[in-house]
């Protein structure tokens, strides 16, 4: 019944449109066009197996998809796997092995939007004519319920494609077994620290075509794999230019990446890395949108067999030397002398009962000479003397007398700690570049790896900017949106 409905589709999709886009044209128009497919249930990054349920069951409902539980995690939610299209070619696209990358899985139901919706009848025609599409989204549901890497096992399921000690991974392997597909997109992400090799910008998004052995030789398949990915590349280039890395393709014979591709399947790995002030991923997802429904046409139509490989090889290697704030020429005083220093200090997530999940907590993740990496954010404090921030003499009742005051009243005094009688709970409630304590605690500058120092930077006899939670505050402007202090709790 299924197929038979499809066929009627295809068919309606043929006579609607006999006119199909340049595939420059067709990438444009989903860019410019997003906003009409994009899954509005999913905002953030930490969303749960919960969230994609009533989205998969929606479709069950749809005769054009056909949906099939194939597996169940350790914890017993469900793996499924959803198939449309009736072509010869199987491409087949899982997400989320690790739980804490839902950038893909985002990106997935936005796609699928795009199938349900009357757009691009054409080129659907021929995506769906010449290729059969598989998804699995959310591969590592339990692990997901903590946005953790690894399973409710403690495994990385990108470990074990060998032993295949997971429920999770043995449904991954059968899948793969049973579809015997021609291409696999393997859904990612990376680190956001990571940048293009030799360069300040960010590897928004990074590719791989895995090697199958450990000699890294190019067969026909990886060689697919790897024409796939700079035609790719080439469109991401119009909306991230020098923003895209090769991942390292050293062998790892446990991968399941490095054996689907040795099993035959044409094997592209995607990650998702950072963008500049995009915390929740959403143009990034935006980007997996656009160039996995172009990569998705361009094997229907076998496009992508007219890139060179040597396109693949010229795209620069990742590299990890981005900090989230580089402070260039630190002019630090320790035991009476003066020592100039680069600091690069980044901002990690630290789960929390907040809209988003997590707040924010700096650290110095490196210092000394820093000349070959680069930040999100630079500055040049060579030419500024850092003072120790004080304590405000008074200790107020609530947060809202703060913001009675004025937060400039505070910061042009130097006093960049508050004590408050009644704390707030809620940490999204401090995006203020102050620190709201309980007591007495020390404010002494004290740098080094894994600090989380607050310090003025003054020059020619004037504060001019607060470094506070790793964030670089302009003391003329300092209830910009910086991101959040902390409140500290002393015991």
């Amino acid at each position: 019944m299924k197929i038979s409905v499809l066929k009627i589709v295809l068919a309606i999709l043929f006579i609607g449109s006999n006119i199909s886009l340049s595939a420059q044209d067709f990438y444009s128009e989903l860019f410019e066009n997003y906003d009409s497919y994009k899954e509005e249930s999913i905002k953030i990054r930490r969303f749960t197996h919960d969230k994609i349920v009533p989205l998969i069951e929606d479709l069950k409902g749809d005769s054009f998809f056909e949906v099939n539980k194939v597996g169940a995690s350790i914890k017993g939610k469900s793996l499924n796997l959803i198939s449309f299209g009736e072509g010869k070619t199987d491409v087949f696209l899982w997400s989320q092995m690790h739980g804490d990358e839902s950038t893909a899985t985002m990106a997935i139901f936005d796609i699928i939007n795009f199938f349900k919706s009357e757009d691009f009848q054409q080129e659907k025609k021929v995506m769906l004519s010449e290729l059969r599409i598989h998804f699995l989204p959310m591969l590592n549901p339990d692990g997901a319920e903590l946005f953790t890497r690894r399973n409710a096992l403690g495994v990385d399921i990108n470990r074990d494609a060998v032993r295949l000690q997971s429920p999770e991974s043995k449904t991954l392997k059968r899948v793969r077994d049973s579809l015997d597909a021609d291409f696999g997109f393997n859904l990612h992400d990376q680190s956001t620290y990571y940048n293009a090799s030799r360069t300040p910008k960010p590897a928004t998004i990074s590719y791989l075509a895995p090697a199958y052995n450990y000699e890294k030789d190019v067969n026909e398949v990886r060689g697919n794999a790897m024409k796939l990915i700079g035609y790719m590349n080439e469109i991401l280039q119009e909306y991230a230019p020098g923003q895209v890395g090769r991942y390292n393709d050293d062998f790892e014979p446990r991968a399941f990446g490095d054996n689907i591709q040795k099993w035959g399947t044409s094997t592209v790995l995607i990650e998702s890395g950072g963008y500049p002030n995009d915390p929740e991923k959403q143009f990034i997802r935006k980007l997996n949108f656009v160039t996995i429904l172009s990569a998705v046409r361009a094997i229907a139509t076998k496009e992508y067999e007219k890139t060179s490989k040597d396109k693949y090889f010229n795209i620069p290697e990742n590299d990890r030397k981005l900090f989230d704030l580089k402070l260039v020429g630190v002019q630090y005083e320790l035991l009476g002398d003066v020592y100039t220093v680069d600091l690069g200090i980044d901002s990690r997530e630290v789960s929390a009962h907040t809209e988003s999940g997590y707040f924010y907590k700096a650290g110095v993740s490196d210092m000394g000479d820093l000349s070959t990496y680069y930040g999100y954010k630079e500055f040049d404090a060579s030419a500024y003397q850092v003072v120790e921030a004080k304590i405000y003499p008074k200790t107020l009742k609530t947060i809202g007398q703060i913001h009675e005051k004025g937060i400039s009243s505070f910061l042009k005094d130097g006093y960049a700690y508050v004590k408050v009688e009644n704390l707030p709970q809620d940490k999204d409630a401090m995006k203020i570049p102050l620190h709201v304590i309980s007591g007495e605690i020390s404010t002494k500058v004290n740098l080094y790896v894994g600090a989380n120092p607050t310090f003025f930077l003054k020059k020619n006899g004037a504060l001019e900017y607060l470094v506070i939670n790793g964030n670089l505050v302009n003391l003329n402007n300092p209830e910009q949106d910086f991101g959040n202090a902390l409140i500290y709790k002393p015991r």
